[in-house]
C-alpha cells in the first residue's frame, strides 16, 4: 500500500534569483538569466552566454564550520535544501533526523573543483594537491555536504542521468516517501557553470550557436541552434499527505505519478523515434490512474537543442494531439538555460504554477516548429489542476513527473 506524496517546500537558487519569491517574480515577469559570462574568460569560445547564478550568498544559508569545507555545487545545494525545509516549516530534530532524506540529481558534479584536482595532480604532483578538493570531487559530494549541515541520517542517494537526472531523482525520492520508508525527503538537482563544463559542451557542438546563425536559446522554435549552458539548484520537500495534515502544513502539490523509458540514441544525441518519450509520459499517466485529457499544462524539457525540440514535439503530438482540448506546453529553459540537472528548479515552478495558476512564458519562442498549444507569453489558468514535467537526455533516457494541485 503506498502513500500520497505532497510538496510541501521549495528550495531555490538559480539564474533568476535564489528563493521562490524572487525566482517566481522574475519568471512570471519574462525575465531571462541567460547573458554574457563573467565568471571566465569565454574569448576562445563561439559561445559567449550562460545562466549564471548572481548575487547568492552561502552565508545566509550555510554555518561558517561546513562552509569552508563545501565547493560552489554543494553551497548551492545545502542552501536550497535549508530553504525547501524552511519553506514547508519542518524542522529537522534527533528524534526525526532518521527518517528525513535526500536524493540528488547531478549530471557534471563540481567539474571545477576536478578540474583543479586533476590539474595539480598531474602538473605539479600529488604532494601539492589540496586535500580538502579531494572530497569534492566525487559526484555526490552534494548530498553528502547538506546531509552533514543540517543534521538528517536517512536516504541519501545521487542520481546521474544527464538531462533528465533530477526527475529520475524525485521520482525515487517520491517512491520511498510512498512505501513509507522516509517521512520527508528532499530532492532535485544541481549543477554548474565552469570552464570545464563548458569546454565539453563546446568540443560536442551542444551549444547555440551550433550551425551558425545568433547565439541564444529558443525552445520549440523553427531557428534554434542549440541550447545555452545554465547553473543552479533546486530541491522540493516531498512527504505523505498524512505526515503533512498531522503536522498542519500546506502542500502547493500532489506528486501524482511518475514514468521513465528509454530507447536506442547516440550517446551524445536523441532519438528520431519519439515511441520511448510517449512510454514514459504514459507511464506517468497510468501510475497517476489519469489520462491525457486531464494534463493542462506541460513543462517540456525542450532546450533549443535541434534533436531534442524535435523529439519531444513529435512525442507531444502523438500524446495530445488528437485531444479537444489539449495541454498548454512551455519552458522555462529560454530563462534558465540548460544546467543538465534543472528538473528541480523546473518541478519547482509547475508547483508554483499549480498553486498561483499562472504558467510562465517560453521566452525565445517566436516560430513554433509544431502546431501545438504553446505558452508564448505568461497566461493566467484558472484551473491548471495537473501538469506534467519531463526530462528527456541525449543518450535515450526519459523521465516525466505528474503533478497534480491538492483538492
Amino acid at each position: 500500500m503506498t502513500e500520497p506524496v505532497v510538496v510541501t517546500g521549495l528550495g531555490l537558487v538559480t539564474p533568476l534569483g535564489t528563493g521562490k519569491a524572487d525566482f517566481s517574480a522574475n519568471l512570471l515577469q519574462g525575465r531571462s538569466g541567460i547573458r554574457p559570462i563573467i565568471a571566465f574568460d569565454t574569448g576562445r569560445f563561439p559561445s559567449r552566454l550562460g545562466a549564471e547564478v548572481c548575487g547568492f550568498n552561502p552565508k545566509d544559508h550555510v554555518s561558517i564550520k561546513n562552509r569552508r569545507r563545501m565547493d560552489r555545487l554543494s553551497l548551492m545545494v545545502t542552501a536550497s535544501a535549508r530553504m525547501a525545509l524552511e519553506d514547508a516549516g519542518f524542522a529537522v530534530t534527533a528524534a526525526n533526523r532518521d527518517r528525513v532524506g535526500i536524493v540528488m540529481g547531478v549530471t557534471f558534479g563540481s567539474s571545477d573543483v576536478a578540474a583543479r584536482f586533476v590539474g595539480t595532480l598531474f602538473n605539479e604532483g600529488p604532494r601539492l594537491v589540496n586535500p580538502i578538493l579531494v572530497p569534492n570531487t566525487v559526484i555526490n559530494a552534494p548530498a553528502g555536504h547538506a546531509s552533514i549541515e543540517i543534521g538528517f541520517r536517512g536516504i541519501n542517494a545521487t542520481v546521474n542521468h544527464r538531462e533528465a537526472s533530477a526527475e529520475t531523482a524525485i521520482a525515487y525520492a517520491a517512491a520511498e516517501v510512498a512505501r513509507g520508508r522516509a517521512d520527508v525527503m528532499l530532492a532535485g538537482g544541481a549543477d554548474i557553470l565552469s570552464p570545464f563544463f563548458f569546454e565539453i559542451l563546446t568540443r560536442f557542438k551542444a551549444l547555440s550557436p551550433t550551425g551558425g546563425g545568433d547565439e541564444g536559446a529558443r525552445p520549440f522554435d523553427l531557428q534554434r541552434n542549440g541550447p545555452v549552458a545554465g547553473e543552479g539548484a533546486g530541491l522540493l520537500c516531498l512527504e505523505s499527505l498524512e505526515h503533512a495534515r498531522g503536522r498542519g502544513a500546506a502542500p502547493y502539490c500532489e506528486m501524482r505519478g511518475w514514468g521513465l523509458s528509454s530507447s536506442p540514441a547516440p550517446s551524445t544525441d536523441w532519438p528520431v523515434d519519439p515511441r520511448g518519450p510517449v512510454l514514459a509520459m504514459q507511464r506517468a499517466l497510468k501510475g497517476a490512474g489519469m489520462d491525457p485529457g486531464q494534463v493542462g499544462y506541460v513543462s517540456a524539457s525542450a532546450n533549443g537543442g535541434v534533436s531534442l525540440d524535435r523529439l519531444e514535439a513529435d512525442a507531444l503530438s502523438g500524446l495530445f494531439g488528437e485531444l479537444e482540448n489539449p495541454p498548454w506546453i512551455g519552458s522555462i529553459k529560454g530563462a534558465v538555460g540548460e544546467s543538465f540537472s534543472s528538473g528541480g528548479i523546473r518541478a519547482a515552478a509547475m508547483a508554483l504554477a499549480l498553486k498561483e495558476g499562472i504558467l510562465p512564458p517560453t521566452l525565445g519562442l517566436k516560430d513554433p516548429l509544431a502546431p501545438l498549444p504553446f505558452v508564448l507569453k505568461r497566461r493566467t489558468v484558472h484551473s491548471p489542476t495537473c501538469g506534467m514535467v519531463n526530462g528527456f537526455s541525449s543518450g535515450g533516457t526519459f523521465a516525466s513527473l505528474l503533478m497534480k494541485r491538492p483538492a
